[in-house]
């Protein structure tokens, strides 16, 4: 049967001089986004349109409590694209959906966004519609069962090849047929590696005896899509660890090191490309090393990595952010602790911390297979607090797990109100087809009802929020109008933006900001009011003086010194 990319009386005609590149998920998929735009970019292939918004939040960070107030109002929601706005493809010859599968709700919304370009190339706005990533991935052989119309597809293993599914080039690889849309998916990193000429011999795909075949794959010279003061800086790809509900391994395949070289870097070229923030990501970070013989049993792994980002970052700017994310409770030694502890005292390490827990009972921890127990989970927070000064701690956990009783619920509980979280996001349990978890979630004594799943996340959510509005609450209670120059909390505020709906008196300027223990994108924010003019990316010395829900209100501490002054004159 033909496909609609070939009945469509536009498609693949004429050449592509543009692209709308949407990009969905995490910002493991952002980065691949981002290449693929560069390796567009450098062939005279120029972004237009949707390319990206700097505030859409990561698909795991939809359901947060702990993020900014304003971006609350639907109760914690997942903002996706919705039917009745249709991403701006008009001016675009050809459109890019890099996809997210990890979630039942990510192919929806993947799927919404394919089929609104697909209308788009009937309609003649467009000429081709390239659909790459997770879902492509996980689900080639009925991508186009769910959206007719595709001109082609791109595996993950194969974004080099971005710029032959666009151009509408012929792939290497055999096709179904001439008539089928064109695709590049290799099975996994093993196979996309020998078509590249890479020597794999000696190499293995999981690299548990230290010989895997790491992260080959080029992240340089992208073309970002985040705002030009921050940055995420992937360290490895794919995962080990086999979580039973997790469908990563199955997508992204087995954990992959990047080179310590390479990943000091591109961490030069991002900040010398203006990156004040960079954020540090991948599926399992603190394993870092681990797969190609430069993990922790070699001297090296995660800490050794640290210090050579940061001594990187001191040698180009003298000053910047490292913010590590996706950490993993299992691998998470004393001495990455310690390390993370020394390293931080140098300023440019954030004492940040985003380590998705899960759940905190034992029976349910070991039905996840998390390779950790309720003890160890509990005695690695407290270390983290009490050996990193000012340890911010950002988790997630799933509400409604195959299995889970009242008494697992309660216990999950209790470990939320004793650590206190920073920031905390909850999902709803999704029975992801093809993992353990799904075959639990079939059997009726195991499955946990819709009710349940939803009311239990939503005491989850309402505890994190009591917490998260009593921390921000006592730290805005430090300071005191009467003495403005010798109370208060003072936080280094990252500017991202003049905040939007917010209006301050006496001409005054509201702009919207971090501190340190304030990720973009998921966390909540600090709103800074001031009479002079910001600019994304500026770092501002700020007092807190008031909050708003999770959100603080700071003023610029050098303000509030010159009010001081001018009223003692």
């Amino acid at each position: 049967m033909k496909s609609e990319a070939q009945t469509t009386p536009n498609a693949g005609a004429g050449e592509i001089r543009t692209v709308s590149f949407v990009s969905l998920g995490c910002p493991k998929n952002l980065v691949d986004s981002e290449k693929m735009l560069g390796v567009l970019a450098q062939e005279g292939i120029a972004p237009v349109g949707n390319t990206g918004d700097a505030d859409e939040r990561w698909d795991d960070a939809a359901n947060v409590e702990g993020r900014s107030s304003s971006e609350h109002g639907d109760g914690g929601t997942s903002e996706g694209p919705r039917p009745d706005s249709p991403p701006p493809f008009e001016d675009a010859d050809a459109v890019v959906v890099n996809t997210c599968g990890f979630l039942e709700a990510s192919k929806q919304e993947s799927l919404g966004v394919i089929r609104q370009a697909i209308e788009a190339k009937k309609q003649g706005r467009v000429k081709r519609v390239v659909v790459a990533g997770c879902l492509v991935q996980r689900h080639r052989a009925k991508m186009l069962d769910w959206a007719p119309g595709i001109d082609a597809m791109v595996g993950v293993f194969d974004r080099d090849k971005i710029l032959e599914a666009v151009r509408g080039e012929r792939p290497g690889r055999e096709q179904i047929g001439d008539e089928a849309p064109k695709y590049w998916i290799a099975g996994n990193a093993l196979q996309a590696a020998k078509e590249r000429g890479m020597q794999t011999a000696s190499l293995t795909v999981h690299g548990k005896d230290g010989k895997g075949l790491g992260y080959f794959e080029d992240d340089s010279a992208r073309l970002r899509l985040t705002p030009r003061h921050y940055a995420y800086l992937r360290i490895s790809e794919g995962c080990n660890q086999a979580c039973a509900f997790c469908t990563i391994p199955s997508i992204r395949g087995k954990m992959r090191s990047k080179g310590a070289d390479r990943i000091v870097e591109e961490a030069r070229e991002l900040v010398r490309d203006g990156a004040f923030e960079l954020n540090l990501i991948g599926q399992d970070t603190t394993s870092y090393g681990d797969d190609i013989g430069a993990g922790l049993a070699s001297g090296q792994g995660l800490p050794t990595l640290l210090r050579g980002i940061c001594d990187a970052v001191q040698q180009e700017s003298g000053r910047g952010w490292v913010r590590l994310m996706y950490a993993y409770p299992s691998n998470f030694s004393d001495e990455i602790i310690d390390a993370i502890a020394d390293i931080a005292k140098g300023g440019i390490l954030l004492p940040y911390i985003d380590i998705p827990l899960q759940h905190a009972s034992e029976s349910m921890l070991d039905a996840m297979r998390r390779h950790v127990s309720a003890v160890q989970q509990r005695e690695l927070m407290h270390k983290l607090r009490e050996r990193v000064p000012g340890m911010a701690i950002r988790t997630t956990f799933i509400s409604g797990f195959p299995g889970e009783t009242e008494e697992d619920h309660e216990q999950l509980l209790d470990f939320i109100e004793e650590i206190g979280f920073d920031a905390v996001g909850v999902f709803e349990y999704s029975a992801e087809p093809g993992t353990p978890a799904a075959r639990m979630e079939a059997d009726s004594s195991l499955a946990v009802d819709p009710e349940t799943k939803a009311r239990r996340k939503g005491e989850i959510m309402a505890l994190q929020q009591e917490i998260a509005f009593e921390q921000a609450a006592y730290i805005a209670e430090q300071f005191d109008e009467n003495d403005p120059e010798n109370t208060g909390c003072r936080f280094d505020v990252l500017i991202d933006r003049q905040a939007r709906g917010r209006e301050a008196d006496d001409g005054m300027i509201v702009y919207e900001g971090r501190a340190y223990h304030q990720a973009p994108q998921i966390d909540a924010v600090t709103f800074v009011v001031t009479k002079e003019d910001l600019s994304p990316g500026e770092l501002i010395r700020c007092t807190i003086v008031d909050s708003d829900g999770y959100d603080l209100i700071a003023r610029p501490s050098a303000e509030l010194e010159r009010r001081v002054s001018l009223s003692l004159l």
